[in-house]
């Protein structure tokens, strides 16, 4: 059976990359949106914990509006899916006009400072797309990390679709992932990574719209040990075509601390930018995970689903 799973998972992958890409756009767009609403009225355990999360990012929200909050969330989910698909058959003109970023200085006077930049997000919008309009508009590779998912075929589809956007990627387990980034740093390079949810269990603890999550060190400590800037980024949609973002002043290393304390500091300032963001626009958080402390502990979790979260492995 798992087998069985495992080879119709991998097939899914593949019609995604293979038949959407070739769906004119506003065919590809009405799809999206179509699975999106089918999923949303099932009202399955991904809607359930989509809607527990924004529960928390507002927590004054009437069960009316958390609904339309968890549906808006899953059109912009099947969203980022659809063009993640089509991103490769995109133009370079496509890409260099389908994202509009504010305050993109801190990256560009970042990179030709010659420090290294460590770009790091959460889970909002597309940000492979955004990382195909840096490695498109702004001609600048980069490095990130990608989850190990099951089957392996699926993890080396990943692999090979954002290797085709411009970008090396490594995988999150290995011991040497982290030389290999503090490395293109030192270089003067570019790090990017999506930083909200903690795939270690030994992540920092954070205080994240007012209850305990952890995310993880990894930024903070290269930032640390190289030297390098470290900038809070948040994307959002909006009606348009174009994917908006923000990207944030630097978060400065601590001067005084152990590195423990200096990550800690670091890693909430971090959580307090994407927590602007993510609060500004929540439907474009595609949070179908646990992240909060008390979710782990199955008598407080307000989605009760079985002991493996269904949505564990979304890259």
């Amino acid at each position: 059976m798992s087998d069985l799973r495992d080879r119709l998972t991998d097939g899914a992958y593949a019609v995604g990359w293979s038949v959407v890409k070739k769906l004119p756009e506003p065919v590809a767009v009405r799809l999206g949106r179509t699975i999106a609403d089918l999923a949303w009225k099932r009202r399955g355990e991904r809607v359930l914990r989509l809607e527990s999360n924004y529960a928390r990012v507002v927590p004054d929200a009437t069960p009316e509006r958390l609904a339309e909050l968890s549906r808006a969330g899953m059109r912009s989910y099947l969203r980022y899916w659809m063009e993640s698909f089509r991103l490769p058959a995109w133009s370079p003109e496509r890409v260099k006009a389908g994202f509009d970023g504010t305050d993109m200085h801190h990256l560009t006077d970042g990179l030709a400072s010659g420090r290294g930049v460590i770009l790091a997000l959460p889970h909002l919008g597309n940000w492979d797309l955004a990382g195909a309009w840096v490695t498109t508009k702004l001609e600048t590779p980069f490095t990130t990390v990608a989850e190990r998912l099951k089957p392996e075929t699926v993890y080396d589809r990943f692999v090979a679709y954002r290797e085709s956007l411009g970008m090396e990627v490594l995988p999150h387990s290995g011991g040497t992932t982290f030389g290999t980034l503090a490395r293109r740093l030192r270089d003067g390079g570019l790090v990017c990574l999506v930083a909200d949810r903690d795939l270690s269990a030994s992540g920092v603890e954070v205080k994240f719209f007012g209850d305990a999550a952890r995310m993880p060190a990894g930024p903070a400590l290269l930032a640390q040990q190289t030297g390098a800037l470290l900038l809070p980024v948040t994307l959002w949609f909006d009606d348009s075509p174009i994917m908006k973002g923000r990207v944030y002043p630097p978060i400065e290393v601590p001067e005084t601390g152990t590195k423990a304390e200096k990550t800690s500091v670091m890693t909430q300032a971090l959580a307090d930018a994407f927590a602007t963001g993510i609060a500004d626009h929540p439907e474009d958080w595609h949070m179908l995970q646990r992240l909060w402390l008390a979710d782990l502990d199955p008598a407080k979790d307000p989605v009760k689903d079985s002991a493996k979260d269904p949505a564990k492995g979304t890259p």
